[in-house]
């Protein structure tokens, strides 16, 4: 899967869902790890989880092998163009039969004589417009492969971001079951004592204590999750196998301001890598399309050599020979047929994809946006209802004590303050990730991404 391909997976399950880890496809979620894990958590900022998977993050590692691997297919097409310059020194002894070369003689073996020959061979191609363009190809190429280095450094901190939100998610909802679990066993306090006082019933109490247990049961769980989350992160960004971490920045609700759909989507046209990629990807299929209609053009090359040659180094004598060679095409049986169709091809399909992908960089620009949008309003629609529940359960908390309702009402309002905790939570989560969506989308994550986090551009 290319990085462009690797990139649209990741714009649409950055938002999707906060099974975004289990979703990734590609290697972005791997890592090569350095060092060994020590027994005290490490401090880890989201500055230090975006600086490691930079340097470790395996998706962005097996990139720039890519890169590298373009640049050296690029000298070899070059090397078709440069001069070819050999040596070589040989001394041989020999005997000769002259009749085998049809040259009838009373002594027709000759030898046994030496030859020593010491030479210097230049080749050089002098007008070859195919290899030409098949240069020009490779340096696109090359380049393309430049820019998926920071197209894949922008996923690296979308991966990254992703996950550091994952698991300050899970720590919030650690936070928030432990604050419902004590207030649970307080409501089972206040039960168990107006029970003592015969003001309730025991059922009363046996809701109390079942309330207390689902509590413990849902602590449990954001445990494990916040754990896996830490795992999933270390694992992404080259941290030692079973090293623990402590998050250090919690990334509250922050409007982002000073952002239009009008000035995103000019950045975007402008900034994304993957998209100047395509671009490059194009003009080496143009490139290569030429060349393939100019290979049956003459050629013409220069051949020389240089060296001295005798029976003994001593007797040697200089010789030289310079060639000037003109190679016509007249027949191959079809190769260049083949080789013109298949380059018209790549072409047609690399503008396909170039125009596929600008749509694609409008799409994930525009959908960004709306879930900015709508995750902002999530918010504030949680925090409203947060607050509504946390006065009902207030309120049930003193019709219970009053004796004039049973703690039914208290356990559906504990329910209500569970659901709305848990929405604004989920809430934040979304609009952190719409934000730094966005500025992947917009071609600056790696840039930006802190300052989209923080609200601003």
């Amino acid at each position: 899967m290319t990085v462009r391909h690797w990139a649209a997976a990741l714009l649409l399950s950055a938002a999707a869902s906060s099974a975004f880890a289990q979703t990734v496809p590609g290697p972005f979620l791997g890592s090569v790890p350095q060092g060994t894990a020590s027994a005290e958590p490490v401090a880890l900022s989201l500055r230090d989880a975006l600086d490691r998977g930079l340097q470790f993050n395996l998706g962005l590692l097996l990139q720039e092998e890519s890169s590298r691997t373009a640049h050296g297919a690029r000298w070899r097409t070059l090397s078709e163009l440069l001069p070819r310059v050999s040596g070589s020194v040989s001394e041989r002894r020999q005997v000769i039969n002259l009749e085998a070369f049809g040259f009838p003689a009373p002594e027709p073996i000759v030898g046994p004589f030496n030859v020593f020959d010491a030479r210097i061979g230049l080749s050089q191609r002098i007008v070859d417009l195919a290899r030409l363009n098949a240069d020009r190809a490779s340096v696109h190429r090359a380049r393309a492969e430049d820019l998926g280095i920071r197209s894949a450094r922008e996923l690296v901190v979308l991966v990254a971001v992703n996950l550091y939100l994952e698991a300050v998610t899970a720590s919030s909802r650690i936070d928030a079951v432990r604050a419902q679990l004590e207030t649970a066993e307080a409501l089972q306090r206040q039960a168990t004592n107006l029970k003592d006082s015969g003001l309730v019933a025991g059922i009363d109490v046996l809701r109390a204590q079942v309330q207390v247990q689902q509590q413990r049961q849902r602590l449990i769980v954001a445990e494990n999750d916040r754990d896996r989350a830490h795992l999933q992160l270390a694992r992404a960004i080259g941290l030692p196998p079973g090293q623990a971490v402590t998050l250090t920045d919690a990334i509250p609700f922050a409007p982002l301001e000073n952002v239009t759909l009008e000035t995103a989507l000019t950045d975007a046209l402008d900034k994304r890598a993957d998209l100047q990629a395509a671009r490059d990807l194009v003009a080496a299929a143009e490139a290569e399309a030429r060349a393939a209609s100019l290979d049956r053009l003459p050629t013409l090359s220069v051949d020389a050599d240089y060296g001295t040659i005798g029976q003994t180094v001593s007797a040697a004598h200089t010789t030289y020979a310079v060639a000037a060679v003109v190679r016509v095409p007249l027949f191959e049986g079809g190769r260049n047929i083949g080789a013109r169709q298949e380059a018209q091809a790549r072409l047609r399909q690399r503008r396909a994809e170039l125009d596929d992908l600008r749509g694609r960089v409008d799409l994930d620009v525009r959908t960004a946006f709306l879930d900015v949008r709508a995750a902002a309003q999530q918010v504030e629609a949680a925090d409203v209802a947060v607050t509504l529940a946390n006065q009902e359960l207030v309120q049930a908390r003193d019709r219970f004590a009053a004796g004039v309702a049973s703690n039914i009402e208290v356990t559906q309002a504990q329910q209500s303050v569970a659901t709305a905790s848990d929405a604004r939570i989920e809430a934040l989560y979304h609009h952190n990730v719409a934000k730094a969506t966005l500025a992947r989308a917009v071609g600056s994550a790696e840039a930006a991404v802190t300052s989209f986090l923080a609200g601003v551009q």
